[in-house]
């Protein structure tokens, strides 16, 4: 009986450690296969931003459902959405990615904006399917410096639950500041590179400085992906701004009402894809679009 209870008292410390390795490559294997939603075997990612209605108003988005279809036809690998469209297009975005908008909470109604919150949890974003989690980050902000400290918090609960999180890192947010270039490449890397030690597990930016840009990429650990902003282009400078982020180091793009307004969004987002995952040079994507 002694001899029993010697051999128990060695196994127990065994079998726990045993234990813990097992839910711990139980854990990476969650992560990783919702990471592989996002990213696909290259490593690089095409997502489509249809989160921002949650914040302006958008009629670019009137039939969001259309959208979805066509852009899943496309070939996109994920979509960026807000709660309440992830919750009531279920069955249109198939088997893509979904990244949950976290935060919010302001409208342009009311002036100035209020400050961003955040909304929602890690086991939001898993009661309706998403694969991942996306907040802002505005380093440097007069008015949302405080969306640093939700990011990091969201970051240990997104850790929690073996959910990626994304860091939209934007210095000083959309503010002004005279004498300042908020834009420059340094202050990209800088943000960046914060957003990563916030607990990201990757970055949205904005794509600046051309080659430069590739010292932002350099000093970030984590995949970079380039926003692609609201100003409307034409679908060259369109592809140009995509190809030009790859050469210079992005993982991928996360674009929104460019593509969202287009008058055939299956066609450009098959351009786009060709560019990303094809290693298609834009006078190829765009002999892709005009095929169409």
């Amino acid at each position: 009986m002694r001899a029993q209870n010697n051999c128990k008292k060695v196994l127990q410390p065994l079998q726990w450690m045993f234990d813990m390795l097992i839910n711990f490559a139980r854990e990476e294997i969650f992560l990783k296969r919702r990471m592989h939603h996002i990213f696909k075997e290259d490593g690089l990612s095409f997502v489509l931003a249809i989160d921002h209605a949650a914040m302006m108003p958008s009629p670019d988005l009137k039939d969001i459902g259309h959208i979805i279809g066509e852009a899943v036809q496309g070939g996109v690998d994920a979509f960026l959405a807000s709660y309440g469209t992830v919750k009531n297009f279920q069955a249109s975005f198939a088997n893509r990615g979904i990244i949950l908008r976290a935060d919010g909470g302001v409208t342009p109604l009311k002036k100035p904006m209020g400050k961003m919150e955040c909304l929602f949890t890690a086991q939001d974003a898993l009661r309706v399917g998403a694969d991942a989690m996306l907040a802002m980050g505005y380093p440097g902000s007069d008015n949302n410096e405080q969306s640093l400290a939700y990011l990091a918090r969201l970051a240990a609960d997104c850790e929690a639950w073996n959910l990626p999180l994304c860091a939209e890192m934007l210095p000083y947010g959309f503010e002004k500041h005279e004498g300042i270039d908020t834009r420059s490449v340094e202050n990209i890397a800088y943000a960046s590179r914060l957003g990563v030690e916030l607990g990201a597990d990757f970055i949205k930016t904005e794509f600046v400085g051309g080659e430069r840009f590739r010292e932002v990429a350099d000093n970030c650990p984590a995949p970079v992906l380039v926003l692609g902003g609201g100003k409307a282009v034409s679908e060259e400078e369109m592809m140009n701004h995509i190809y030009g982020a790859l050469q210079n180091g992005a993982k991928g793009i996360i674009m929104g009402r460019n593509i969202c307004r287009h008058r055939n969004i299956r066609g450009i987002c098959r351009a786009i894809a060709a560019i990303i995952h094809e290693g298609a040079s834009p006078s190829d994507a765009m002999g892709i679009f005009n095929e169409q």
